[in-house]
């Protein structure tokens, strides 16, 4: 969006086909005031959504007709006129936000909308629209003046000529028509006179309305000329618009191709170094089974040398068994005894509970004929 409420509503607009004055300048038409602003236009299909009529900011000025006492607000972009719009006392320009502006043109039949760089420089616009509207309404009330004051005028002179014949046809006699001529012939000829100066301004008025319809028609050549210039231009642009579309879609699709052949050269690369990598292992791996090997070949030198010392540290070994086997003869012998041992501690101790058991009883019998002599001591 151009701004803030830009299109905050539908306009409506009287469908009117009045045509639209050229651009100017022309002779009579002089620039009062000029800026430069972004042009929009109303969509004229949903009469909401805001359409940018310049690419860019565009000059945009007030001119004033002091032929015809009227202004209008001029803008062109390039060859192509974008505001063409004559200011009437009915208009009103409307500020939507701080940087935007727009007024209905019902000649037209649009809406037009400025968007400004400043703050100031709409209100300068805004203020040159409201003065320039006040000028039109003075004017169109001194134009309004002088149409009544001409027509009550025409109809002062169309009585009083009428009167002059009655008064010049009732004559009764000769001598009063002898009498009364000289007076009714000079208002006549006043009359005639005056008839003779309408005709001429008139006349002058036609021609001056033939000059500028001349000149209407002039601008309205131009303009159509321009117009087919600028329908040439676009077919132009058109055709440039399709080849350079044709042109993208060719290289879309070569880029398109030469992606995948990047792709293809990745993972080429990937395969490449996942390639150089196993190569590196196995090259350390190499290296590894070589220095292996080199081990192996000290190791085999010495091979004759280990055998002497496995043959001496296996007559160790015969030696060392036949040891072993006396050993664990003793030590059948020893756990034998042992075993023995343990059984005959197991009868002493069987023998030795026996004895403590009967102590025990004979303990107790003591206790008890103890208790009997401290009983029998007692008594005594």
């Amino acid at each position: 969006m151009p701004g803030q409420g830009w299109a905050s509503g539908t306009f409506h607009l009287p469908q009117t086909h009045a045509s639209i004055s050229p651009v100017p300048p022309y002779s009579r038409e002089q620039p009062i005031f000029t800026t430069r602003a972004h042009v929009f236009q109303i969509d004229p299909s949903t009469k909401k959504n805001w359409v940018p009529a310049s690419k860019q900011a565009v000059t945009v000025s007030y001119f004033y007709d002091s032929t015809r006492n009227s202004y209008r607000i001029i803008s062109v972009d390039g060859a192509k006129v974008i505001i063409n719009s004559t200011i009437t006392p009915n208009m009103t320009f409307t500020k939507t936000s701080q940087k935007f502006g727009q007024w209905a043109d019902s000649r037209a039949n649009t809406v037009f909308g400025l968007g400004f760089p400043s703050e100031q420089q709409l209100t300068k616009f805004a203020e040159k629209f409201q003065e320039v509207k006040e000028a039109a309404k003075l004017a169109r009330d001194r134009s309004q003046e002088k149409i009544e004051t001409s027509s009550n005028h025409s109809q002062e002179s169309g009585r009083e000529t009428p009167s002059s014949t009655r008064a010049s046809s009732v004559n009764g006699t000769d001598d009063e028509k002898a009498s009364h001529g000289g007076p009714a012939e000079a208002h006549l000829k006043s009359e005639n006179d005056k008839l003779k100066i309408a005709l001429a301004q008139s006349s002058s008025n036609v021609k001056k309305w033939e000059t500028e319809l001349q000149t209407l028609r002039e601008s309205n050549a131009r303009l159509t000329t321009a117009l087919q210039e600028s329908a040439a231009s676009i077919e132009h642009w058109k055709k440039q618009f399709s080849a350079c579309k044709e042109e993208n879609d060719q290289l879309r699709t070569k880029i398109e191709e030469l992606e995948e052949q990047c792709n293809e050269i990745n993972k080429e690369k990937e395969r490449n170094a996942q390639l150089s990598r196993r190569l590196q292992e196995l090259e350390t791996e190499l290296q590894d089974k070589e220095l292996e090997l080199e081990e192996l070949r000290k190791q085999g030198e010495i091979i004759p040398q280990l055998m002497s010392e496995c043959e001496s540290v296996s007559q160790q070994l015969q030696a060392a068994e036949e040891k072993n086997k006396d050993l664990e003869e003793k030590v059948r012998t020893l756990r034998t005894e042992v075993e023995e041992s343990k059984h005959r501690q197991t009868n002493l101790k069987t023998e030795l509970k026996n004895f403590l058991d009967v102590l025990d009883g004979k303990i107790d019998e003591l206790h008890d004929f103890r208790q009997g002599l401290s009983k029998l001591g007692v008594d005594n």
